[in-house]
């Protein structure tokens, strides 16, 4: 699995915020930090760089994305070795899986593949 460099810091930004707003309980949020850390052990990261910096701001020009989900799609794009055809990417996002299937990557849909 390989992951954009900032993404442990989103997931925990994500799950602090639905423990915030009620979503998420104290156990609950304990676990998913667990299962949050043991991913992290397995994941490869594509690390900060003038070329996912380049590929990011010209998706956020192109496609409208946050700057954090320009970022993950552009280290997607650079370990792809700018060929998207050839690497497959998960989100939940649906603004970032659009732009992802429009650079041509393939994008796998989670909930039809439950």
């Amino acid at each position: 699995m390989l992951v954009w460099w900032g993404s442990e810091v989103e997931c925990v930004s994500a799950l602090a915020r639905l423990k915030r707003e009620g979503g998420l309980g104290p156990q609950a949020l304990a676990v998913a930090l667990k299962r949050l850390g043991q991913l992290a052990t397995a994941w490869h990261e594509i690390d900060a760089s003038d070329s996912v910096r380049e590929a990011a701001t010209r998706f956020v020009r192109v496609h409208p994305l946050r700057a954090a989900d320009a970022l993950q799609l552009a280290a997607a794009f650079l370990a792809a070795e700018r060929r998207p055809a050839t690497l497959e990417v998960i989100t939940l996002d649906e603004r970032l899986g659009a732009a992802a299937r429009k650079e041509g990557f393939i994008v796998i849909d989670v909930e039809s593949a439950e």
